[in-house]
């Protein structure tokens, strides 16, 4: 990513500082993030674990860093008895609903934040993206306006020509296997959203297909009209525009041939995608072949902002998903 986007995003999460929970303290890049984080004043750090893991943060200014036992935490009680409510129509005992709470950090971290008392949460250092996932839905409103959850790339190339100066949001990328047209249509709505929140400009969305505005037929390409006028009919404002195969949505000289009309052919800089394969594949594909930078999964569709990481991610990786975070709390 660009470092003046970099500094931008971190430099505006600064000014107002949130209140952010990172559950997985046993991992020793969470705990180098902090150090900066901190130092920086990107957010103020709720860290979840035990008392003696305050030792190892570098920081000597420990004013904006909270550390929290789920064990001894004044809300614990409160908390368990929240999540035993929204899982028990899933047969949960009152028993395991205090296990999951003070034993599994990234529950904890979760119902804090559904609760208010964190901004926004992050996790995956040491936990598998399905384990993020099913924890936030399992406690995370879903915002009604939206409808589904998803996970947003955002992607950086280095040829400027593309997109927005190189940036794009590509969704979705991690979650829904085979999005009807509805939840493409919130996936879009989402997606753009998120690419206002962090690069301050106009989004442009195209849905991509393998056809483009007619040139093949089938129930897939419907899928994605419908998506296209369902998009314009939930977020009236929102630029948007498909059925579109890539090149037509991000080269200028392939989208004057093929759609001229379009004010988003040629132009678009967030990319959304048929299905789970595809949205997958492709980020993975640019973050290799074209060296670009990705950042995510963000997770958008939730009431409270969250954020995934890979378990290979550095700490810059997790300085960055915090600073995405506060950003959108």
């Amino acid at each position: 990513m660009p470092q003046n986007l970099v500094d931008n995003i971190r430099n505006k999460a600064s000014r107002n500082p949130k209140r952010i929970t990172l559950p997985e303290s046993n991992d020793d890049r969470t705990l180098e993030a902090v150090d900066y984080i901190l130092d920086k004043k990107i957010a103020k750090v709720i860290l979840i674990g035990k008392e003696e893991i305050v030792k190892k943060i570098r920081v000597k200014n420990l004013k904006d860093l909270e550390l929290v036992n789920p064990e001894s935490h004044k809300d614990t009680e409160r908390l368990i008895s929240e999540y035993y409510e929204l899982r028990k129509h899933k047969g949960i005992t009152l028993e395991e609903a205090k296990e999951a709470v003070e034993k599994d950090y990234v529950t904890f971290g979760a119902m804090l934040t559904r609760q208010g008392y964190a901004d926004g949460l992050v996790a995956g250092a040491s936990h598998t993206t399905p384990d993020v996932l099913r924890t936030a839905l399992r406690c995370l409103p879903i915002d009604a306006s939206i409808g589904v959850v998803s996970g947003a790339f955002l992607m950086v190339v280095s040829d400027s020509s593309y997109g927005e100066d190189g940036v794009f949001v590509f969704a979705d990328c991690g979650v829904n296997p085979e999005p009807n047209a509805r939840e493409l249509a919130g996936i879009a709505a989402s997606s753009a959203g998120l690419f206002k929140q962090l690069v301050g400009k106009t989004p442009r969305a195209a849905i991509l297909s393998y056809s483009t505005k007619g040139s093949a037929k089938g129930p897939l390409v419907e899928k994605v009209r419908e998506a296209v006028k369902t998009a314009k009919e939930i977020s009236p404002g929102l630029i948007i525009d498909g059925e579109f195969q890539v090149d037509s949505a991000i080269v200028p000289e392939v989208a004057k041939i093929k759609c001229p009309t379009s004010e988003v052919a040629g132009r678009a800089n967030v990319l959304i995608f048929p299905n789970l394969d595809s949205g997958n594949i492709s980020y993975k594909l640019v973050q290799r072949l074209a060296r670009a930078r990705a950042i995510g999964p963000v997770l958008l569709g939730f009431t409270k902002p969250a954020s995934d990481l890979s378990r290979g991610c550095s700490p810059e990786d997790i300085i960055d998903a915090v600073a995405i975070t506060a950003l959108r709390a």
